[in-house]
């Protein structure tokens, strides 16, 4: 697969709690520079990167993030915010604790209120896999689906475990046709993003792959 095509499916993503402005614009600069897919960063810097970027990038955000327990109206409130901010695209984190006790509807309205705050941008739902059974996880790719979002993810990269091939596949046999999966989470080198692509993943969120494409430019 030529590294174009890969780095094209990359959200370059910098979530550190410790990020600063410097490190958010050299990762913008990166992002513009190998054409990747979008930059994942916090919402604070949501406005300063899309003013920096001025269109040439898609700025993608995280809300209820990492834990996925905020209420729905916070959700809503980050949502609207982050894209008001000039955010192209947001994660959300879904609340785990509604899915151990199996309110279904409740999650499923969550993403729906969340999609409609998101005013027409894309939204990618995170299920956090670790933390699922595989049913759980075939459940999720059944709300998200019916939700309207576009994206199911993987991880959010700081729970227990990341994206995992047998996941990916799981998902891919899963979602509806018009559903997509973004892998993200532990995506290490170009093999690793290969070998999700190839499974069915049109995003991968990884700061390692445009880490490893410069390495290679020497």
């Amino acid at each position: 697969m030529e590294l174009k095509e890969i780095l094209s499916k990359c959200d370059h993503t910098l979530l550190s709690q410790t990020a600063t402005w410097e490190e958010i614009r050299a990762l913008c600069d990166d992002g513009m520079k190998y054409g990747c897919a979008s930059v994942c960063i916090p919402a604070s810097y949501v406005k300063e990167a899309a003013d920096y970027v001025a269109g040439k990038l898609p700025i993608c955000t995280v809300i209820g993030f990492p834990n996925g327990y905020d209420t729905t109206a916070a959700k809503c409130f980050m949502a609207a915010d982050a894209v008001d901010n000039g955010a192209a695209e947001v994660d959300m984190v879904i609340n785990l604790g509604w899915v151990k006790d199996q309110k279904w509807d409740a999650v499923l309205s969550e993403i729906r209120a969340v999609k409609e705050a998101c005013k027409g941008r894309l939204l990618k739902v995170i299920i956090e896999c670790c933390y699922l059974t595989d049913e759980e996880k075939v459940k999720m790719c059944e709300i998200v689906t019916a939700s309207g979002a576009e994206y199911i993810k993987t991880s959010t990269g700081f729970g227990t475990g990341g994206a995992t091939r047998e996941d990916v596949a799981l998902f891919a046999r899963h979602v509806g046709p018009q559903g997509k999966i973004k892998a993200a989470g532990g995506i290490a080198d170009l093999k690793d993003a290969e070998d999700f692509i190839a499974l069915g993943a049109s995003r991968l969120g990884t700061s390692r792959i445009v880490k490893a494409v410069k390495a290679m430019e020497g």
